[in-house]
């Protein structure tokens, strides 16, 4: 059993030492777009166009259904935390999943079969306005919307966008054409062509990647967020993009560029993160299911077997003659101690702090025999599951004895930090014994708390005079 535990830990050890750091995935995502423009920048020979509107349809479409799948997941976010950096990240992912949709299928609504400046320009627009959004939602605190109409809000970049589409259109006389719809005559030098407006809102839409990956990494670093850990390196290849985009136009054409492949590695890193984000949702829904079902069974065991148990001690007190008494309510505590320590680790919570673990066990030990119990613990001591029920098992097994054996009036917990490690001592002003007498009895509570000490594993030592007190004392060492 002690092999499993073991093998057990490395794999959880194993895991947090190769899981990825926000830092780290944001380096990468930065280094492969960075090195992929410089690449295709810094090689004239190098061949990295291709004419082909089908293809272009088809990453545009894949593009646009990612978006949509991050947007319905962090709305699904926002509705569960009313957080305005979900519901300003939910609009970006919006827009961005319809700025290649919703110009184009507007466009040839209103005029079929003819080319318009309105959809470049209502498109270049729309992504330009994700990209703020984007970064909106990248540098906004954890402020949470009180009021629950306010996702009625998110219906607005649809009104907006419609509403732009269908003004450039109506204007379609007046605008200039963004790019030229000619292929280039070379697909492999960089074309650095387009109307001045849309080489700026290709800046902006860079600057605008750029600072929600650093704001985006910021963020991850400081909490735990799966989607947030993948949303820093995907807006690095965003920003690259962008570049990119600058360099060689294709966003309005049919050529695909790099511009465009970096374009959907960005969709695809979102869409790993929501698969993670997924999983993080379904495995904490498991364990509130757990736990739920952890508390409903401490609850029967305390209104049931523990009320029982307290009304057998109470009648064999009262009619049981007293040599036979002692025996069968001793029997009757210790049956009680058992379960009201299941119930105590059935609805403890696992984030429960040590001390505070540690403070009400000795208190209901102490509760029942009408005794005194002082506690100094060290809310900065912790430790795994596994130790946390032997150091409970052993404070509640200390106190016990202080107070039936030793008849100690007051008994004090102590826990502190030690370097590299933890220390528990239970002492009390009892009458005391002789250590090396109670080695030889058959009482099998010390035995129990020694066992447990050394299965930590730690130490166990035991202080002891008659008329002095007695002192337990566990250290034990953190797992390397």
């Amino acid at each position: 059993m002690r092999g499993d535990e073991l093998r057990g830990q490395l794999r959880g050890a194993l895991r947090a030492a190769l899981r990825p750091t926000a830092p780290a995935l944001t380096g990468v995502g930065w280094f492969l777009g960075a090195a992929t423009t410089a690449l295709v920048a810094g090689t004239p020979n190098l061949v990295f166009g291709l004419h082909s509107r089908s293809a272009h349809l088809l990453l545009d479409t894949v593009d646009a259904c990612i978006a949509l799948l991050l947007t319905y997941l962090v709305w699904g976010r926002f509705a569960r935390g009313r957080r305005l950096q979900d519901l300003l990240l939910a609009q970006a992912l919006f827009v961005l999943a319809a700025a290649g949709t919703i110009p184009p299928a507007v466009v040839a609504l209103l005029d079929p079969g003819r080319p318009a400046p309105a959809e470049g320009w209502s498109a270049m627009t729309m992504r330009v306005t994700g990209a703020l959004l984007l970064v909106a939602s990248a540098l906004v605190g954890r402020h949470r919307l009180v009021r629950r109409g306010a996702g009625t809000w998110t219906a607005l970049p649809l009104v907006g966008m419609v509403t732009l589409v269908v003004a450039l259109w109506l204007s379609r006389d007046l605008l200039p054409a963004p790019v030229q719809q000619n292929p280039p005559a070379s697909a492999t030098n960089p074309v650095i062509s387009g109307h001045a407006l849309l080489l700026a809102g290709q800046t902006v839409g860079a600057l605008a990647f750029a600072v929600a990956s650093i704001g985006f990494m910021v963020k991850a670093v400081r909490g735990r967020d799966e989607l947030l850990l993948w949303l820093g390196p995907a807006c690095a290849l965003g920003a690259c993009a962008r570049v990119n985009y600058f360099l060689f136009p294709s966003l309005y054409t049919d050529w695909v560029y790099t511009g465009d492949l970096l374009r959907t590695a960005t969709y695809a890193v979102l869409l790993v993160g929501a698969a993670r984000e997924i999983r993080e949702y379904w495995s904490a829904w498991a364990l509130a299911a757990v736990l739920d079902d952890r508390r409903r069974l401490a609850r029967e065991l305390h209104d049931g077997v523990v009320q029982e148990l307290g009304y057998i001690r109470s009648a064999a007190r009262a009619a049981l003659p007293e040599a036979v008494r002692e025996d069968l309510v001793g029997a009757c505590d210790r049956a009680l101690d058992e379960a009201r320590a299941a119930v105590d680790a059935l609805g403890r919570s696992p984030d429960e702090p040590l001390s505070f673990t540690l403070h009400r066990a000795a208190q209901q030990v102490a509760d029942r025999y009408g005794s005194r119990v002082l506690v100094d613990l060290d809310d900065s001591v912790q430790v795994d599951q596994g130790r946390r029920h032997a150091l409970v098992r052993i404070t509640r097994e200390a106190v016990s004895n202080a107070i039936r054996h030793g008849k100690a009036e007051r008994v004090r917990v102590r826990l502190e930090r030690d370097p590299g490690g933890g220390h528990l001592v239970v002492e009390d002003d009892g009458c005391g014994f002789q250590p090396a007498a109670a080695d030889k009895s058959t009482g099998y509570g010390l035995t129990s708390m020694r066992e447990r000490a050394v299965a930590l594993p730690g130490a166990f030592d035991l202080a002891s005079a008659e008329g002095r007190g007695t002192t337990v004392a566990v250290t034990w060492r953190d797992r390397g």
